[in-house]
């Protein structure tokens, strides 16, 4: 099969779809592999580690996209859509259900959309995903404790306090892998943690590992207004697999909230769990509402790209070579892999981004 790896190009998007090791694995196993020059640098990692792998260096990012597979990080920008053609497999984050122009692009365009984000185990599980969200689940308490910084616009609160003065208070939604890495992070701190969320044995695993050193509520309209409106930082850590997040913070909760409070919404790819949450960039990360500040960058993992782009790897190469020795079989084989497909040939293959734009569903078998 022949492979492109572009460059990224959403703002300060500096991880890599494929590492130099991943691309070796394909090339050894009889695979041509495309890589746009510079596609590895925001991750070091250099085209001549690439030409030692056994890719060929392109260098128009046209040239990449001409392949029968594509692999990438992150969505395709309104720039890239011109060269998505039919046929084509893409393997990649999506985040659809927050994005109609991109669904439509894909479906217009005949594209095989496979994500990241739902492939999905037997179990439950969403192996591609997990990777991001402990990197992002790890920064959201680390980028919210420097925005609470009165320099950065937050409130001015040191996340364990010192003797004598009490450590900021953090709420956390979602006690999934991202709420749980965040957890972990800001116990770590020294701050006052409470997580909320709706299933009592996410709950009772966060109470019997960290011993009474975090506090859990069940995550409902009461509690969550009291431990927002009582929060320096509030992390925002709700995922539903493939459809649009729910707003669990709604914008009148804001005028109640603590003066220079920071919102980090973790899920804002996924549309956000907070009313007032809008996508932000690295090169432009926060705004205010109500006197609280709002962090919606979508793409965090990216500000970490080495450690990101190896983990990411780690758990996607294998499905990559999956794809590229069997094609579409693979996704008719694989059960794992084929809750993975979004779109395929026209036809919308997931049902929560059928519903949320109203769109006819098509069963992923039937559609293949």
């Amino acid at each position: 099969m022949l492979i492109g790896l572009p460059r990224e190009t959403k703002d300060h998007e500096n991880r890599v779809g494929m590492t130099p090791s991943a691309v070796k694995t394909l090339t050894r196993h009889g695979h041509r592999v495309l890589v746009e020059s510079g596609a590895g640098n925001g991750s070091y990692l250099a085209d001549e580690e690439y030409l030692g792998a056994g890719a060929t260096i392109v260098s128009r990012a046209e040239d990449a996209w001409a392949a029968q597979m594509v692999v990438k990080v992150k969505e395709p920008t309104a720039a890239e859509y011109a060269y998505l053609h039919p046929g084509l497999i893409l393997f990649t984050y999506l985040h659809l259900a927050s994005d109609r122009a991109l669904t439509l692009a894909l479906l217009e365009r005949g594209v095989t959309g496979v994500a990241y984000e739902t492939v999905q185990t037997d179990g439950g599980q969403l192996p591609l995903l997990t990777p991001m969200s402990e990197v992002a689940g790890r920064m959201a308490t680390q980028i919210g404790a420097t925005y609470l910084q009165k320099t950065y616009g937050g409130r001015g609160v040191l996340m364990g306090g010192v003797p004598g003065v009490a450590p900021a208070n953090v709420a956390i939604l979602g006690a999934g892998i991202v709420g749980t890495n965040a957890a972990r992070v800001a116990v770590g701190s020294g701050a006052q943690v409470t997580v909320l969320d709706i299933s009592h044995d996410r709950l009772k695993y966060l109470d019997d590992i960290y011993h009474g050193r975090l506090q859990t509520r069940i995550s409902d309209e009461s509690n969550i207004e009291e431990m927002v409106c009582s929060a320096d930082l509030v992390i925002g850590a709700v995922l539903i697999p493939g459809g649009r997040t729910p707003w669990l913070v709604t914008a009148g909760m804001l005028p109640n909230m603590r003066r220079g409070a920071v919102i980090v919404d973790v899920a804002v790819d996924q549309g956000g769990c907070v009313e007032t949450t809008r996508a932000t960039t690295h090169s432009d990360p926060t705004y205010e509402v109500d006197g609280v500040l709002h962090y919606g960058v979508a793409n965090m993992p990216s500000a970490v790209p080495r450690t990101s782009t190896f983990a990411l790897n780690a758990q996607t190469a294998p499905y990559a070579l999956h794809l590229a020795n069997e094609g579409l079989d693979a996704l008719r084989r694989d059960p794992v892999l084929r809750h993975g497909l979004n779109t395929h040939a026209g036809a919308m293959t997931h049902p929560a981004i059928a519903k949320e734009f109203d769109l006819k569903y098509i069963d992923p078998l039937q559609a293949l």
